[in-house]
């Protein structure tokens, strides 16, 4: 496999001499059942592409045995990485993890439960030639209950709304993305969910293929409507350092200023009832609430020019910027 850097079209591959092409980061809890299917489905597509590549299997803190399983896979294939967690810390650590010891050019992310399917991969390795930096899979088909569906579909279109990102399955855990890309992520929290929206605020292009969804034959999901709640929350996060990363001050003062303005408004019309003598004004609850809301207007603002400062003193200079070195020559 040869994947050229973008905007070049007779230069020599991005891997270089000790490099993989591939890094499979598979993240995994509790699927004794699937793991070794899913090794040996990934190695029959692969060794067809004839790409070099690696398996690297994220055990997050299983306790069926797990383990033991993909130890007998890593010990009969060279080409098999095993991380175990001591308990369970989250799919974004197991990323997190899998990308930081991922030695491929391209860094493939699917699930272990078999229902994403290997044979998709080239699709993926079509979009990220033609030049995409990051490629989701759209499940169109999903062969997943309404109680897992239905929270998905809410939440993909909120999220596609919010970010203006092109995508119909954002929260897909089958993805690529050119090594280049991660080096822009710190996964934490439930913040895997929002990899493309977090790369296309940091400049990467995204495209989008559409994959073949299993059902899911062993074990049973991890995830229901708790997730869609941590989701929603972990939107303000996204928003914040996607749109106001560089500049907090604007996201507080979304809130801060037409707190102030309008406390202020209160308080201005309340004064000069007292100035005409229309009487006391200190017992009015309009005064209460205006002076609560100059309060809380002024504390906003106080928290962005403070996180302003703190943007300011750990930033030098440039390093906001994400530079584009594709195409030029290696020395």
């Amino acid at each position: 496999m040869h994947v050229q850097p973008k905007g070049s079209e007779n230069q020599s591959p991005s891997v270089q001499e000790g490099r993989l092409d591939l890094s499979i980061v598979v993240p995994f809890l509790n699927e004794r059942e699937t793991l070794k299917p899913l090794y040996e489905q990934i190695s029959a597509v692969l060794s067809e592409l004839k790409v070099s590549f690696e398996v690297i299997f994220v055990n997050d803190g299983s306790n069926d045995g797990s383990r033991e399983v993909v130890a007998e896979i890593a010990s009969s294939n060279d080409n098999v990485l095993t991380l175990n967690f001591r308990r369970n810390f989250g799919k974004a650590a197991a990323l997190s993890a899998g990308f930081e010891r991922a030695k491929g050019a391209i860094v493939i992310t699917m699930d272990a439960d078999l229902q994403d399917d290997p044979n998709e991969i080239p699709k993926f390795l079509d979009a990220i030639q033609k030049g995409a930096d990051v490629v989701s899979g759209w499940k169109r088909v999903r062969n997943d209950p309404l109680s897992k569906t239905l929270p998905s579909r809410i939440f993909n279109g909120l999220t596609a709304t919010i970010f203006d990102i092109k995508l119909h399955d954002i929260n897909c855990g089958f993805k690529a993305y050119r090594r280049e890309a991660l080096r822009h992520l710190n996964l934490y929290g439930e913040l895997h969910r929002f990899t493309p929206a977090l790369l296309a605020g940091a400049g990467f292009s995204i495209a989008e293929v559409e994959v073949q969804h299993h059902a899911r034959e062993f074990g049973r999901s991890k995830y229901g409507w708790t997730r869609f709640i941590k989701g929603l929350l972990d939107l303000s996060t996204v928003l914040l350092l996607t749109r106001y990363g560089a500049r907090p001050l604007h996201f507080f003062a979304l809130a801060g200023l037409p707190l102030l303005i309008l406390g202020s408004a209160f308080v201005i019309y309340l004064s000069a009832l007292w100035l005409v003598g229309l009487g006391p004004i200190g017992t009015r609850p309009l005064l209460q609430i205006g002076i609560l809301f100059i309060v809380t207007g002024v504390q906003f603002l106080g928290i962005g020019l403070v996180a302003e400062l703190l943007r300011a003193s750990n930033t030098s200079q440039g390093e906001q910027y994400i530079i584009d070195t594709s195409g030029e020559p290696s020395e």
